[in-house]
């Protein structure tokens, strides 16, 4: 009787239990979110952090709104079921299968996240990983398969649990559906419906963090599906909210057809190309065939020149070959991310196809052996595959080959390391015997000690008295932080200088055309923001170009897609002379963006934020909507749409056949 008397109490007390189970799935989605996206506290890849008051009071107003509305229409759907009899099986059954799904599909999305890095998105994760969703389902195979196991056993434990209390506390107690049940529901879609419309307007951040939870992105999606009249994938409710409901070439990020007098993308008016230069096509390297290495490092950015950190300099071998040959600094990423970066700099193209000429298959055509040591899978994200690295390799070294020497656990693609010792001792292996070098040589270097986390076994602690350990990398650390991420700079500058040691001592040095780059900058907590590839600034996309010869001359920034063409003209021994500029920047892809940004002389970045219209002039901090710009404010945001709509046209332009393809 008295576990009975506890069902009847229970079964009167099932507002203030549907209350608390709100609460309870809230805490859990909400704790998880703030410990892996970094939700309210910022983090690596997380660029919108929900951190201010008035955000904070908006976000949590939004979603408990959404939360609530999902949940309780839940309940309601399951009182329907059960006859309209309230009593502890519909209770049992809300928590059993609508907190089962919300836990397993919280479950699942954040086990794929962390496969790539603690990006916030599945778009930023495929950027991050190389990869598609695909991909991460694969990655994780094995956690999903657990994940799923788990969620068998939990279904037929709640069965066998609800038979026993069937049997011995019978549920049809009787008693007419909770009549708050309805009117919360619909007053609940009310308040979500306001929220959708409003929200957008008033706080970026609070919309971009209630998109990270499951009701109110289901919600968002649905109702933008609901109000795309006439099928062009934009509906009236989203961020990037149609002004064009019924028109179905005009909607946000449309592509702008030049000279039609129709503004389609609803950016810069109609737009007007900009010729634009092209990848170059296929060469032959013909007479003197200099050798050529390429050395990328990870993630070192633009400033890493001049860098001293508690008085001692942080790339000594890099100034010094600088100082030989010549130096451009910044050079622009144009995406921010490693596959797309390497890309680029191989094909000399924005967005190369898997048959672009590549220096891969220009040297490889023109007699040159092809060596790869690389501390990263270079089949990551379809770089080989892209750029014919592999193929046309005589000696193949990456961190898939390396993978048992990797410096992390995690054997996923994203997460592999090598440490630059392994790969020089490949190459010491590889080029130990003199007569190799009878022949021109193509070698390519990535060194990966400088990717986040910044510190592993095998990096000393040089320039600092202790490196800051992942377990405590965070916004309130960023000191330390940034002198780890230095000293990790240094440790690849210092294999970098074995690597010239050893050219130098073959007598190599003058004949080789030497390149060390990165492939993209960080943020280290300047402006709150750690990463790359999420907001558009000098530190995310700006990196170095230094080379050994003393050729180049080039007044303004450069892309990394310029690359190709300045070291095939270095190979002809013709000297490399421009004025640089403007660099076409995006965040996510060319044709989907969430910004764009460009770079010119004298520093000066512009950007654009498609999904709020807010343009900046970031050297100057100065951001307004695009459409209340002036003078040479609106010059420069028109520029910039100009160059985004006219790399469009380009990249889908229809290209001639490679010679490459087979």
């Amino acid at each position: 009787m008295k576990i009975r008397s506890i069902f009847l109490m229970l079964e009167r007390s099932q507002k203030a239990l549907l209350l608390l189970f709100i609460a309870a799935l809230g805490l859990i989605e909400l704790l998880l979110a703030d410990r892996k996206y970094g939700l309210f506290s910022g983090g690596f890849g997380q660029s919108q952090a929900v951190d201010e008051v008035a955000e904070r009071f908006i976000f949590f107003a939004a979603y408990l709104s959404s939360l609530s509305f999902a949940l309780i229409s839940a309940f309601w759907i399951i009182l329907r079921i059960s006859r309209a009899k309230t009593s502890w099986v519909p209770g049992f059954n809300l928590v059993l299968f609508a907190g089962g799904v919300f836990i397993s599909l919280l479950a699942l999305q954040y086990q794929l996240h962390s496969y790539f890095s603690d990006a916030v998105s599945f778009q930023l994760m495929a950027n991050l990983g190389g990869g598609s969703l695909l991909d991460a389902i694969m990655f994780a195979a094995n956690e999903v398969a657990v994940g799923l196991a788990a969620l068998v056993v939990a279904v037929l434990s709640g069965w066998i649990i609800f038979r026993f209390l069937r049997k011995h506390y019978p549920p049809s107690l009787g008693g007419a559906m909770p009549p708050y049940l309805g009117r919360s529901a619909i007053g609940f879609f009310i308040l979500c419906l306001f929220f959708l419309v409003q929200i957008p307007g008033w706080s970026a951040d609070s919309y971009n963090g209630l998109n990270r939870t499951l009701a109110w992105k289901s919600l968002s999606s649905a109702a933008n599906k609901l109000t795309d009249f006439d099928g062009d994938g934009y509906g009236m409710v989203a961020r990037m909210a149609d002004d064009a409901p019924f028109d179905s070439s005009r909607h946000p990020l449309a592509l702008d057809i030049p000279g039609n007098g129709i503004d389609e993308d609803g950016f810069g008016g109609d737009l007007a190309l900009i010729p634009l230069p092209t990848a170059p096509p296929s060469q032959v390297i013909t007479g003197d065939k200099p050798n050529l290495i390429i050395i990328v490092m990870e993630s070192v950015r633009y400033d890493v020149l001049g860098k001293r950190v508690n008085g001692q300099v942080v790339a000594p071998n890099l100034e010094a070959i600088a100082a030989e040959g010549s130096s451009t600094v910044p050079a622009f990423s144009h995406i921010g991310f490693t596959t797309a970066s390497l890309k680029s700099l191989f094909t000399g193209d924005f967005r190369p196809g898997n048959e672009s000429p590549s220096l891969f298959r220009d040297l490889k055509q023109s007699g040159y052996q092809i060596g790869v040591f690389s501390g990263q899978p270079e089949d990551f994200g379809d770089i080989s595959k892209t750029v014919g690295m592999e193929e046309n390799a005589d000696i193949f070294v990456d961190g898939t080959v390396l993978k048992d020497l990797r410096a992390f656990s995690n054997g996923a693609q994203g997460s592999i390391l090598i440490d630059e010792g392994y790969i020089l001792d490949a190459y010491a292996k590889n080029f130990s015997d003199p007569e190799k070098w009878q022949r021109p040589q193509f070698l390519y270097f990535n060194f990966q000690s400088p990717h986040f986390p910044y510190a592993h076994d095998k990096i000393p602690a040089s320039l600092v008295p202790r490196m800051l350990p992942r377990s405590e990398i965070r916004a309130k650390n960023a000191e330390a932080l940034r002198e780890t991420y230095w000293n990790a700079v240094a440790y690849a500058d210092k294999r970098l200088g074995e690597l010239v040691s050893d050219l130098k001592e073959k007598k190599l040095w003058e004949n080789t055309i030497v390149v060390v780059t990165g492939d993209h900058g960080e943020d280290l907590f300047e402006k709150g923001f750690l990463g790359h590839g999420h907001i558009i600034n000098k530190r995310q996309y700006g990196t170095f170009f230094v080379t050994n010869k003393a050729d180049v001359d080039i007044a303004g920034p450069i892309g990394l897609r310029d690359y190709r063409q300045m070291i095939l003209s270095l190979m002809d021994d013709k000297p490399v002379k421009s004025e640089g500029g403007p660099v076409l920047m995006i965040v996510g892809e060319l044709d989907e963006p969430t910004q764009i940004g460009m770079a010119q002389s004298g520093d000066r970045i512009t950007t654009l934020r498609l999904d709020t219209g807010e343009a900046c002039l970031v050297e100057k901090g100065l951001c307004n909507d695009i459409a209340r710009l002036k003078g040479d404010a609106k010059s420069r945001a028109d520029l910039l749409v100009r160059l985004w709509g006219s790399q469009r046209w380009q990249s889908r332009a229809v290209k001639a056949p490679s010679p490459y393809q087979r």
